[in-house]
C-alpha cells in the first residue's frame, strides 16, 4: 500500500473537452505530484472552438462539496476557477471560511484564480460577481493570478510594459491578496513573458521567450494548479509559483492540437518523465 499523497482541492467549472477548467487542474495536480479533489461549479458545454453552453450548480451543492472533501480528506492547498455567478461566489467565501481556508498562515493556502474573461478578452462575468471577487474573494487570497485581460476588468489598468505591470500589482495587492501573480502572457506582440509576483514590497519576476504555438488552451488553470499542488506539498509561496513556472512553460511547449480550434498545454511530459 502507497503512501497518501499530499492533496489539494480545485473549485471550478467542467470542460467537456477536457482542456481547461477543472479537467486542466487535475491533469496538473496529478503531474506535480498531488491528488486533486473537486468541487463542480459548472458543467459547460464545451470543445476546441469555444463554449456554446453553461448549467450552474446549485450554489449550496457547491459549498457542500467543498465541506466533504475538507472535513474527510483534509487538503493542503486550495483553488478556485470559474465560479460563474455572484451567489457562487458568495457561498465559496463563507465556506472556506468555515473550513480553514484562506489567506493567513495559520488557513490552508487559498489560491484564487479569477476567470473573469475569455481567451478573446471578453468578459465572462456580470459586474456584481466581478465585485465580489474584489471583495469576497480577494480579501481570503494567499495568491491571486489574474491575466492581464482579467487585470482590467477588475482594476482598470491596461498593462503595456514593466512599470504598468507594477501597478496592476499594487492595484492588486491593494485589494486584499497576500500575493498577487500578474500573468503576462496575454501582452501580445513581446518576445518574452514576464510573470510578477508581489507581496507588497518585493517582487519576483519569471521570464522566458514566447513560444510560438496556438495550443494554449487551459495554461492560467493549470498554473494556478501547479502553485496549488506545490503549496499542497509544502513550499512556500515563492518556490510554489517557481515550481509552477518550471511546469507550465514546459507544459506550453509541449502542447498539441486538438479537434478542429484550439489545443491544449500537456501534463504528459512530466507523466513520462516519471514512467
Amino acid at each position: 500500500m502507497a503512501e497518501t499523497p499530499p492533496r489539494a482541492l480545485t473549485i471550478a467549472g467542467s470542460d467537456s473537452g477536457g482542456a481547461a477548467g477543472l479537467e486542466a487542474d487535475l491533469r496538473a495536480m496529478t503531474a506535480c505530484g498531488v491528488h486533486g479533489c473537486i468541487a463542480v461549479t459548472a458543467v459547460t458545454v464545451q470543445n476546441s472552438l469555444g463554449v456554446s453552453g453553461v448549467h450552474l450548480v446549485p450554489p449550496e451543492t457547491v459549498a457542500a462539496q467543498v465541506r466533504a472533501v475538507v472535513t474527510d480528506i483534509r487538503v493542503g492547498a486550495a483553488k478556485t476557477g470559474m465560479l460563474a455567478s455572484r451567489e457562487i461566489i458568495d457561498v465559496v467565501a463563507d465556506v472556506v471560511d468555515e473550513v480553514g481556508i484562506g489567506r493567513d498562515a495559520d488557513r490552508v493556502p487559498f489560491v484564487v484564480d479569477p476567470v473573469a474573461a475569455s481567451m478573446a478578452g471578453e468578459p465572462l462575468l456580470a459586474e456584481d460577481a466581478m465585485e465580489a471577487i474584489r471583495t469576497r474573494l480577494f480579501p481570503r487570497a494567499a495568491l491571486a493570478t489574474p491575466n492581464l485581460d482579467e487585470v482590467r476588468l477588475l482594476v482598470g489598468v491596461e498593462v503595456t510594459d514593466a512599470a504598468t505591470a507594477r501597478d496592476a500589482a499594487e492595484a492588486l495587492y491593494a485589494l486584499g491578496p497576500r500575493y498577487v501573480l500578474v500573468k503576462g502572457g496575454h501582452l501580445r506582440g513581446s518576445p518574452e513573458v514576464v510573470d510578477l509576483l508581489f507581496d507588497g514590497e518585493r517582487t519576483w519576476e519569471f521570464s522566458g521567450p514566447r513560444i510560438d504555438t496556438p495550443h494554449v488552451h487551459g495554461a492560467g488553470d493549470a498554473l494556478a494548479s501547479a502553485t496549488c499542488a506545490a503549496l499542497a506539498r509544502g513550499l512556500d509561496m515563492p518556490d510554489a509559483v517557481a515550481s509552477a513556472e518550471r511546469y507550465i512553460r514546459r507544459a506550453v511547449a509541449e502542447s498539441y492540437p486538438l479537434g478542429a480550434g484550439v489545443g491544449p498545454v500537456s501534463p504528459f511530459w512530466a507523466v513520462h518523465a516519471h514512467s
